[in-house]
């Protein structure tokens, strides 16, 4: 599941039919859809806000000298993360804003609200889309002189 595919998908969703009874029909469907997928994407942001903090953890341990040798190597990273310098307590923010896996997990973590935020959308559009067929059926009857 990505933004994309859903996207995609209320592209087509979001149509009510010329056929307005099957439009009323298929609703509670479409929500059913857009619910899970909204549950979904609510566990993947839970997921990674975790798997955030324990980067985090790992990474502070890292960037203040506080992990072994091997545990360093078990994660990939370099045993020396300022090549030599020594760096002042009050930068220590810009490594950590600057370092790729957390900006990497940041925009993980911004990808899920993003896609929260637009799932949570359709489904208010969803909610209001008898309302919408009404007023459809208001402006028929007008039409027709009713």
């Amino acid at each position: 599941m990505n933004l994309d595919d859903i996207l995609q998908q209320w592209s087509v969703d979001c149509e009510i039919k010329h056929n307005l009874e099957e439009s009323s029909r298929e609703t509670p469907k479409v929500h059913s859809k857009y619910l899970g997928y909204i549950t979904q994407a609510k566990l993947l942001l839970r997921r990674a806000e975790d798997n955030q903090q324990v980067l985090l953890k790992n990474k502070f341990l890292w960037y203040n000298g506080k992990l072994s040798r091997e545990e360093v190597e078990s994660f990939g990273w370099d045993p020396d993360p300022f090549d030599g310098l020594k760096i002042m307590k009050g930068d220590m923010s810009y490594y950590y804003e600057s370092d790729p896996e957390i900006q990497q997990s940041e925009a993980k973590i911004v990808y899920y609200k993003t896609m929260i935020e637009t799932l949570k959308e359709i489904i208010d559009t969803l909610k209001w889309r008898h309302q919408q067929i009404g007023n459809i059926l208001k402006w028929r009857q007008f039409e027709s002189g009713s």
